[in-house]
């Protein structure tokens, strides 16, 4: 790969969370819905009906383009693109062309050290088609999916390698969630990714032919697919063969590219402006209106929890991973009097978010609050309880909704730190364990920690650890 160059666009297609079509009244969410459910006139192209836009995908539309850094356009219009697929009920898809809603923007990202902005060409609203399955020798139809909003968004051919392309759709992915326009899962179609790869000597400047894959269903399989296909080409180029502008398809479960057919044009698809749908124009009051909400991007969330807070840049990626998380991190710090940043941090990334994995849930889902987070932090900084209780403390929180204090009164949690109590438990271990107390005055003072163990058990983890390491030395002096 030493002397070649990748040239990689990509192509996504961005399911937006309208809760109807972008045409007409049905359910735009019909993931787990029977076949040919939620479908109506409108969505399958019955003679007669006529399309009528859904405000909120233009809203939601006008988010993304402003996340990347887009110009949003004061007039848009709609086209008819024409193409036959069985599962393409009216023989054509209304999407946009050359006056799309958005023009320009771009994403950065950090990646292999390096920051990366990848440019983009297109950006445009456009309705779903239906999709296909194979299933008992027959080929079925499930028109559900027709006329589900789409942004379809092109970047310019700026990526290099595959592990770019990774980094790419990761970013582009936190980016819909945050912003609260998809929920971009890929095994749902939510987010749907087709790559444009062709390779050129290194330095050079042309581009050569591209071939498009299509069908990869998740940012793992995008990266294996894309660097198998820059290998084949490789291949190619050096034993002399032109390389062919072909629409290849990634098979999952062999790991394999095949061919689907030749790489249409933009003149195969003859389009024209949609005759049933008037111009989408969108005044400055009504733009100020849909951004007046417009949320902190994470990547300059990330950059002010460094710089701000002086966390490592670790923590600040973690907690800018998805928006609830990092709202809840600042919540609890606003919480903390005179709060220490790293502290809340530190709870946050070893105990809440196993928690989170654990249930599958955001922090905006947890009936634990930042301010019960704050309370359990400072009872274990006071010494009222000790951390491994503060830790069970964190999931009978959140499984009941109790308050921490309601729950450490009523259960009895509070650390045991009476002088008198710590003393008799620890003779009690020493009377009962008399070989370990034989090997410890011989030298063996690493059984320290295994004799707090051992109170700790007898005192249902509630001792002060600080204290009974300091009796069990002086009694076993």
């Amino acid at each position: 790969m030493s002397d070649y160059e990748a040239v990689i666009g990509l192509e996504t297609h961005i399911q937006l969370n309208t809760e109807s079509k972008i045409f007409c009244s049905c359910k735009a969410d019909s993931w787990n819905a029977a076949p040919n459910t939620n479908i109506c006139p409108v969505c399958t192209g019955q003679p007669g009906t006529l399309p009528v836009l859904n405000a909120r995908a233009a809203e939601k539309g006008m988010l993304l383009a402003a996340a990347m850094h887009a110009e949003i356009q004061a007039v848009s219009y709609f086209d008819r693109k024409n193409y036959f697929y069985p599962d393409l009920p009216k023989g054509y898809q209304i999407s946009q062309y050359d006056q799309p809603l958005a023009k320009g923007g771009w994403l950065e990202f950090p990646v292999n050290g390096q920051t990366r902005r990848i440019g983009i060409w297109k950006m445009h609203l456009e309705e779903d088609a239906g999709k296909t399955k194979n299933e008992m020798g027959l080929r079925l139809i499930d028109f559900n999916r027709c006329g589900v909003p789409l942004v379809e968004m092109v970047t310019a051919p700026d990526l290099r390698s595959a592990d770019e392309a990774a980094a790419y759709l990761t970013r582009l992915r936190q980016l819909l969630r945050w912003v609260g326009i998809s929920e971009a899962d890929m095994e749902k179609g939510q987010l749907r990714c087709d790559a444009n790869v062709s390779i050129r000597p290194r330095g050079a400047s042309h581009l050569n032919p591209k071939t498009e894959i299509k069908n990869v269903n998740s940012i793992e399989a995008v990266r294996d697919a894309i660097e198998k296909e820059i290998a084949r080409q490789i291949g190619e180029y050096e034993a002399g063969r032109r390389i062919e502008s072909w629409t290849l398809e990634w098979d999952e479960d062999s790991q394999t590219l095949k061919k689907m057919r030749s790489k249409e044009t933009e003149a195969d698809y003859r389009y024209f402006r949609e005759p049933d749908l008037l111009p989408l124009r969108i005044s400055p009051e009504q733009k100020a209106t849909v951004l007046a909400d417009f949320p902190e991007l994470p990547l300059e969330r990330r950059a002010r929890f460094i710089s701000a807070y002086g966390l490592p840049e670790y923590d600040a990626e973690i907690l800018t991973s998805e928006r609830s998380l990092s709202d809840y991190f600042e919540a609890a710090l606003r919480a903390l009097p005179g709060g220490d940043p790293k502290r809340i941090s530190n709870w946050l990334l070893n105990d809440v978010l196993r928690m989170l994995k654990e249930s599958g849930r955001t922090a905006a889902q947890l009936r634990l609050s930042p301010a019960w987070l704050v309370e359990i932090i400072q009872m274990v900084e006071e010494g009222g309880i000790n951390a491994n209780t503060g830790k069970t403390l964190l999931e009978k929180v959140d499984k009941t909704g109790i308050s921490p204090r309601q729950i450490v009164a009523a259960e009895g949690l509070a650390k045991v730190s009476d002088d008198s109590a710590l003393r008799a438990a620890a003779e009690q271990v020493i009377a009962q364990n008399p070989k370990e107390t034989e090997a410890y005055r011989a030298g063996k003072t690493t059984l320290l920690g295994w004799f707090v163990g051992q109170m700790m058990r007898s005192l249902g983890g509630k001792a002060d650890a600080q204290k009974a390491r300091a009796i069990f030395e002086e009694l076993l002096r």
